[in-house]
């Protein structure tokens, strides 16, 4: 095939087709990706089929319950997402970013365990410049957290530091230290600690909790007694039982104040939990995806604050017993 043969070719392709090539491929799923274009299955298929006979290539092939690129498509993907993230950034510049007008729905993935400290002065102050705003807060998974941050199912997401691929942008959004939560005030050693009984919380059905994992390393273990889905359900057990909880302090004194527990001083140290922000590398200079990651590190400075000392011995004075 001569190059003039080839340009005549190339220049009579869709670039829609290239939109819907980017998200099948990352999605691995006609179903899912048709969700995420807002079309339907058949449009989809439709449209890989130009694409596929514009290429002389399959491209996708089934897999399971999913299908998988071809050869020529895993060489062909890093080029379109590259040229389409240009595209976007392109088009963004050509107009000023008002989030009253352009901030439309913000999807955040979290953790159940950080909405009570974290979402709600996040949605507070989105609404502060962008009124009409609409915030939709889900839970995170990690298995999916690439796909669907490139695919626009997510906008951001906020989760303990973990390892990332080359795709996934990430900074530190806040720190926090563990306290151990009682039923009463006492005095706790290392000693006292491990003699105790304890609640941990964890969405998985087995495995060390992250705490665990830290005394682990300590040399140190300690006997869980109860295991939950949800802290709230654990705060309840702690303030009916003698046995401690241990959580980060920010979200122990979220969650405890109504419940009137004691936040007491962890007995060994630990590695602080360190939050991150997460978002992918195609949305990193588009003024929508700036606007929100400002907005959500510059709330860090009031969670900050109430971790102070002087916050911490206020929430330690609990109810008395």
């Amino acid at each position: 095939m001569n190059e003039a043969h080839e340009s005549a070719r190339l220049s009579q392709l869709d670039l829609n087709l290239f939109r819907v090539f980017d998200v099948v491929y990352r999605e691995r799923n006609f179903t899912r990706a048709a969700e995420v274009l807002f079309l339907s299955q058949s449009a989809v298929s439709h449209a890989l089929a130009r694409l596929r006979e514009q290429l002389d290539d399959p491209l996708f092939v089934r897999q399971g319950r999913g299908v998988a690129p071809t050869p020529l498509a895993e060489r062909l993907a890093p080029g379109i997402q590259e040229a389409l993230s240009l595209f976007q950034q392109a088009v963004a510049r050509t107009r000023h970013f008002d989030p009253r007008r352009d901030a439309g729905q913000v999807i955040l993935a979290m953790n159940d365990e950080l909405e009570p400290s974290l979402l709600p002065r996040f949605v507070s102050r989105l609404r502060e410049s962008a009124p009409q705003v609409r915030v939709a807060s889900v839970r995170l998974d990690r298995a999916s957290l690439e796909r669907d941050l490139a695919s626009g199912r997510l906008d951001l997401a906020v989760d303990v530091a973990q390892p990332t691929g080359a795709e996934l942008r990430h900074t530190v959004l806040m720190r926090d230290t563990f306290c151990v939560v009682s039923a009463r005030r006492r005095r706790l050693d290392i000693a006292a600690y491990l003699a105790a009984r304890h609640v941990t919380v964890s969405s998985r059905r087995t495995g060390l909790a992250l705490e665990d994992l830290g005394l682990s390393r300590l040399g140190y273990q300690r006997e869980v007694a109860v295991r939950c889905q949800h802290p709230e359900a654990a705060y309840r057990i702690v303030a009916d039982s003698d046995l401690l909880l241990t959580m980060p302090r920010r979200y122990a004194a979220a969650l405890n104040a109504p419940l009137g527990n004691h936040l007491l001083p962890m007995p060994v140290a630990l590695p602080p939990v360190e939050l991150h922000l997460y978002w992918h590398r195609q949305v990193d200079g588009e003024p929508r995806s700036q606007w929100l990651r400002a907005e959500l590190l510059a709330i860090t400075e009031g969670l900050r604050a109430e971790a102070s000392p002087e916050r911490a011995r206020r929430q330690g004075r609990g109810r008395p017993r």
